[in-house]
């Protein structure tokens, strides 16, 4: 790491398991960090450890080597400061999409007195898009619905840290649409701080401020700390027309199709690359480009309009 202090500090992470073959060694060397209120997206083959990474930073796991650091606390077990959202909602069948949140609420603030607890909760259900359904239980709601019930409840408890492990996994891409969008909505008024793991670039580049690339496992690294240089707000329907979006894209897409594997840590071709002092290379690949309106052609490039 750098001598600049993060709000989240990842040093020299690693994670390794024993094999027949002898030790197998998942990642090695994540190195980064995470500003406080910033919105971080991974991106990786499966296989190369995204989950165990999210996991160590939830205290659900732990590292072979290494540590994590937030807010000046060393992280070694899971802590109502770090919130989880899953790909498969996680919600308590017997109670209501109300209910499901106050518990959070009510775990995260006791001090809270009940009418203070289901007002706050309501205010988030409101801002996924779900009043009027909140006396409704989890087999009532399409997947959809039960998600934003698990995002609602996922910042109603206002944990330092929200960590998402492809929490639209499952999800059809009309419906991934219309929670990406609640997301955004419900992020741009607390600024919470969150690290996010996806496959979709689309979806990083729509949410994330930065995107953190990491290479095929075995011996997989976080190679590349892409920066999403497209002001904020942002919206599904127009970030396709800015002119960063095709740079930044395009980047992302030659590095999971090319690049991760050439980078690969067990790849005898790239000396040093086993050294513990491994960061992740800085990106901006719209650095420069002027703010003009694009169109894309009928190969799928984008050009000036």
């Amino acid at each position: 790491m750098s001598s600049k202090k993060y709000f989240v500090e990842v040093d020299s992470l690693a994670k390794r398991y024993p094999s027949k073959e002898g030790e197998l060694t998942v990642f090695e060397n994540a190195n980064f960090g995470i500003e406080k209120g910033e919105f971080v997206c991974i991106i990786g083959h499966s296989g190369c450890g995204k989950s165990t990474i999210l996991n160590v930073l939830a205290g659900l796991d732990s590292a072979t080597d290494g540590g994590v650091i937030m807010n000046g606390k060393e992280v070694s077990g899971p802590s109502l400061e770090r919130g989880v959202i899953f790909q498969n909602y996680s919600l308590l069948p017997w109670r209501s999409a109300l209910k499901n949140i106050t518990f959070g609420v009510q775990a995260r603030f006791p001090q809270w007195s009940k009418d203070k607890v289901i007002e706050h909760s309501l205010k988030f259900l409101e801002l996924v898009g779900l009043q009027g359904v909140e006396h409704r239980k989890p087999s009532q709601l399409s997947g959809g619905m039960r998600q934003r019930v698990s995002i609602a409840r996922a910042f109603a408890t206002q944990p330092q840290l929200l960590l998402m492990d492809e929490p639209f996994g499952a999800l059809d891409a009309l419906t991934r649409g219309v929670i990406q969008e609640e997301l955004l909505k419900i992020w741009n008024e607390t600024h919470q701080t969150v690290f996010m793991i996806t496959h979709d670039v689309d979806e990083a580049i729509l949410l994330a401020d930065r995107i953190l690339l990491m290479t095929n496992g075995p011996y997989a690294r976080i190679a590349e700390s892409v920066k999403v240089s497209i002001p904020r707000p942002r919206e599904r329907n127009t970030i396709i027309h800015h002119p960063a979006y095709y740079k930044i894209r395009n980047h992302l897409v030659d590095f999971l199709v090319s690049r991760s594997k050439e980078l690969s840590g067990n790849n005898t071709d790239n000396e040093g690359m086993q050294s513990s002092e491994f960061k992740p290379v800085e990106v901006d690949p719209a650095e420069g480009i002027a703010a003009e309106p694009v169109q894309i052609n009928s190969e799928g490039v984008a050009v000036p309009a």
